[in-house]
Formats: structure tokens, C-alpha cells, sequence
């Protein structure tokens, strides 16, 4: 049974913290988040595009097509995170909303890491809270991140694909709300979770961007995400959008945030 992502040793020596021990193989510790919850809500283009300096020219995106980027990640997701988001412009004009896949009593280290490598300011989900664009929000440990409209949601339903957060639920509820104005990224991971979800934004308009398998530390979550569309695909209109190495995805993310570089 898939079990979540050990980034707790990585990121204590990245941040010269002491070492602690973890609740289980493959587990990230942390103290859960303190927001109290609500009830749960339940063939690839590979186009050539042209990487742009996307701070000088961010006035462009005032009518930008999308409001969120959600993305889920479970092993190997601190390297990846650490790339995704340092490729993304101070004042980009959507919201990020990020699943990985970590121990239930992480505390607030994840959080702390990525916003050393991250332009836009990032931080712990609440509940309730609206989302505002240029900021990156992170599902807190033991908590699925829902997104409503213009808001999150937290829950403490069960875990779904093994894995609270879950990056089903995530994904799933952004193409609920948001429907083609969401865009999904699907990154290294060992499991299945976001497969599912992924499908979702794709059946509501939406974009579905996935790291292509050989560039990605374990490559089950990419393929599994892969291989459902595919196979939703070949009776329906539903396919993967774009299927990239990890350094190209924060590029096309901010190219797709104008009409004219789509």
C-alpha cells in the first residue's frame, strides 16, 4: 500500500533543522493545521512553445484565461516543487493550489522550504479562506484541500487513494468550481492518486499538464495519470494537453497565462 512521501530528513538538512523521527516509512512529520474543518465534498499535444521573460512582460496577462493551477505530488515532490516553483514570476496571475503527500503530523517545515525557493508568497491553506491569485496555497497535513468557489474548504474525511490530502479531492473540486479556467499538473509521485482528478479538469474544460515520466524521481504517478486519460481518450474528446520535463512546466504555465502565447 502506497505511503506518503519521507521529505522530513530533506528538508531538515536543507534547513540545518535537527533530525526527527517519523510516525512511518516514507512519512513526513508535522503538527496538523489548526484551522478547524468542514464536511468533505466528495493524444498529447507536445506543442513547441518559446520560454519568455515573464517578469517583463506580466502587464500582459490582465485578461489571463485561468484562474488556478492546482498540482499533485507525492515521492519526490520536494525536489520538484523546488523547480515548478521557483520558475513562477512574482505577480503571476493565478492561484496555485499544491497537494503532497506527507505524514499527518507534519508541522509547518514544507511550508517554510518552499517559500526559500518561491517568488509568490506561500502558504498553509485555511479553511474558509479566499483564494487570491499570485499566491501559492499547500494542503495541510491530515486535511483535504477543497476548492470551492473562490474559497477552500478543509476536510477530514477519510483518506481517498490512501492519501489525506488527497490530490483526487483537490483536483476533482477545482474542475467543479473552476471548469475550463483550471489548469492540472501532475508530478512525480508513487501512486495513482490525481489519475482520477486530472480526467476531471480535462472533462470540464479544463487543462492537464503531466512531467514526463522519464524526468520524474518515481515515475508511477505520471504514468498513471497518463494511462487513464488514455484510455478515457479513445471514446471521448478527453487527452493529456501536455506531457513535459519538469524545467519546462513553469515556462508553459506562464505562457498560458496569455491569450496570444497559448
Amino acid at each position: 500500500m502506497p505511503q506518503p512521501v519521507e521529505v522530513d530528513t530533506q528538508l531538515r538538512s536543507k534547513l540545518s533543522l535537527p533530525s526527527k523521527s517519523v510516525g512511518g516509512a516514507g512519512e513526513v512529520e508535522v503538527n496538523s493545521a489548526s484551522a478547524a474543518a468542514s464536511p468533505a465534498i466528495s493524444s498529447n499535444r507536445r506543442q513547441q512553445y518559446t520560454p519568455w521573460d515573464a517578469t517583463a512582460r506580466m502587464t500582459l496577462m490582465g485578461n489571463c484565461p485561468y484562474d488556478i493551477v492546482v498540482v499533485g505530488t507525492s515521492l519526490g515532490g520536494l525536489h520538484a516543487l523546488e523547480i515548478l516553483l521557483a520558475g513562477l514570476p512574482k505577480g503571476l496571475p493565478l492561484s496555485v493550489a499544491i497537494a503532497q503527500h506527507r505524514h499527518k503530523n507534519s508541522d509547518n517545515t514544507l511550508s517554510v522550504f518552499l517559500q526559500r525557493h518561491c517568488a509568490l508568497p506561500l502558504s498553509e491553506a485555511e479553511d474558509k479562506e479566499a483564494i487570491k491569485p499570485g499566491h501559492v496555497y499547500l494542503a495541510p497535513a491530515d486535511y483535504h484541500l477543497l476548492v470551492e468557489s473562490g474559497r477552500f474548504a478543509l476536510s477530514t474525511e477519510a483518506p481517498v487513494c490512501h492519501a489525506r490530502p488527497s490530490i483526487d479531492v483537490l483536483f476533482e473540486t477545482a474542475a467543479d468550481a473552476y471548469g475550463e479556467r483550471a489548469i492540472g499538473v501532475i508530478l512525480t509521485g508513487a501512486s495513482d492518486d490525481g489519475a482520477r482528478g486530472l480526467a476531471s479538469i480535462k472533462a470540464n474544460g479544463g487543462l492537464a499538464i503531466v512531467q514526463e515520466p522519464s524526468t520524474a524521481e518515481c515515475a508511477t504517478m505520471p504514468k498513471a495519470a497518463i494511462s487513464v486519460l488514455r484510455q478515457r481518450g479513445a471514446n471521448t474528446t478527453i487527452a493529456i494537453d501536455w506531457i513535459l520535463p519538469l524545467r519546462d512546466i513553469a515556462p508553459l504555465i506562464v505562457n498560458l497565462c496569455h491569450p496570444a502565447l497559448r
